[in-house]
């Protein structure tokens, strides 16, 4: 008598947790090492200059418009409180450049209280913005 030999099929699968932390690390590693720039939010008439370079790791814009105005991360803030808002920027993010973006027709007494409270905060590099020529 022929014995009959039952031949159990295993279900192949692929484990797909590896490949899932392998993403997840990568996320994470892409997270923490993504610099974020601060930009000011209003888009002014820069002066143009034929020298004008772009600092690799700036990443906080300050803007002074024509009237007077000064933007900082997307909002408008008084003169006065450009110093405050900088320090909390800083423990957001340290840098060592500000960028002031300053438009051709501002007042230079604006853009010096403004680059003064700069230097209240403790950055010694300012870069005023140009568009090149």
């Amino acid at each position: 008598m022929a014995r009959k030999v039952r031949v159990e099929e295993e279900d192949a699968a692929i484990d797909m947790t590896p490949m899932l932390d392998i993403v997840f690390i990568m996320l994470i590693f892409f997270i923490v090492t993504t610099v974020f720039v601060k930009e000011a939010g209003i888009e002014v008439n820069k002066p143009g200059a034929s020298q004008a370079i772009m600092p690799k790791n700036a990443n906080i814009f300050i803007a002074i418009t024509e009237d007077g105005d000064v933007w900082m991360d997307k909002r408008e803030i008084d003169v006065d409180s450009v110093r405050a808002n900088l320090e909390r920027l800083m423990a957001e993010q340290p840098s060592d450049v500000v960028i002031v973006q300053a438009d051709e027709n501002a007042e230079h007494g604006v853009v010096i209280d403004v680059m003064d409270q700069i230097k209240a905060a403790g950055i010694d590099r300012i870069s005023i913005a140009a568009k090149g020529n």
